[in-house]
């Protein structure tokens, strides 16, 4: 019931109309591609990876209805005084380039952000209900991909679609699931989660994403007390192993997660060719309703053996089990 409230508050914060019991559901008739058809008219549902259609879950809003930006604003990080020290953003930096936030506080809202960082388009992603937040490469077999929100979930992770051939990607690992992109990987990017304090302070004459131009409540937090909770919304798959609760952070490189209460313990770990660190300061965007009054998760950084940003993801456990079954648990002891 807690869930559906959320969701509710959701639907309603975008603007949707009004949702009851049946807005959410994922029976046999809506898991089925001749249901989808009429609103995917592009999409090739005869080529995927998808043994079992159930497998895919409506979150809610329809298609677009949560809208993906592309070539967004930007100002100079003097000027922006509406994000608090405190609030996270997505970091990306790329050679040549003046560095650039994309703060959570637009991406809850939004999910997806097509940009164009130097000579590089990039997809900048945020799914909520995971807790992921990834940066990929648009560019696949010569053609430069728009991508936008499905309003599909899979294992309670963003169901993606770029606008070209109305393929859908999963988000988590950006990877095409159905249509012509089928198995087609995108290129993750390194970016990273980090407090605006700590993005400002490195960067001074770093760029921010402007706000965007929708009525939304940005700031504001519609997934209050959602990484507490002790279950997913809409996964009905396993559980992480090792006792580790389904939605404690982990960072995920590859197909090895870290649990982050091991990491904020240790402060840094050197394993597997990489040195993972965690430092205090950056809020939860999915705790207070306030986002820049949520709990302190920390920044998590990851570098190779060269000091190179490496990418990662900092997701929930749960996600990391129903992507990875077989991925390892780098517990330490």
């Amino acid at each position: 019931m807690e869930m559906f409230r959320l969701l509710c508050v959701l639907v309603l914060a975008l603007g949707l109309g009004t949702v009851g019991p049946g807005s959410f559901g994922h029976g046999s008739a809506s898991a089925d591609p001749a249901f989808w058809k009429h609103e995917w008219p592009k999409t090739d549902f005869e080529v995927t990876s998808i043994e079992n259609w159930r497998e895919i879950m409506s979150g809610g809003p329809p298609r677009d209805g949560i809208p993906a930006l592309s070539a967004p604003g930007f100002i100079a990080v003097a000027e922006e005084d509406r994000i608090g020290d405190r609030e996270p953003v997505i970091t990306v930096e790329v050679d040549g380039s003046v560095p650039r936030a994309y703060p959570v506080r637009y991406l809850t809202w939004h999910e997806i952000v097509n940009d164009t960082v130097g000579d590089v388009p990039v997809a900048v992603t945020f799914c909520p209900l995971c807790n992921s937040g990834l940066t990929f490469d648009r560019r696949v077999d010569g053609r430069v991909l728009t991508f936008g929100v499905s309003g599909k979930l899979r294992n309670s992770d963003m169901v993606m679609f770029d606008r070209e051939t109305e393929s859908w990607w999963q988000q988590a690992i950006g990877t095409g699931i159905v249509g012509e992109f089928t198995g087609i990987e995108l290129v993750p990017l390194p970016s990273w989660m980090e407090s605006w304090a700590e993005f400002k302070t490195r960067n001074p004459d770093g760029l921010v994403m402007d706000q965007p131009k929708w009525p939304r409540m940005y700031g504001r937090n519609p997934y209050v007390s959602y990484d507490s909770s002790p279950r997913p919304f809409l996964y009905g798959g396993e559980l992480p192993p090792h006792g580790i609760p389904a939605l404690a952070r982990v960072v995920r490189v590859g197909d090895q997660a870290w649990p982050v209460s091991r990491l904020r313990e240790e402060g840094q770990v050197t394993e597997a060719g990489v040195t993972i660190s965690w430092t205090g300061g950056q809020a939860s965007a999915l705790d207070s309703s306030d986002i820049g009054a949520g709990k302190d998760v920390g920044t998590i950084r990851v570098r190779d053996a060269q000091s190179r940003d490496v990418p990662h993801d900092v997701m929930f456990a749960f996600a990391f089990h129903a992507f990875w079954p077989d991925g390892k648990w780098m517990l330490g002891g």
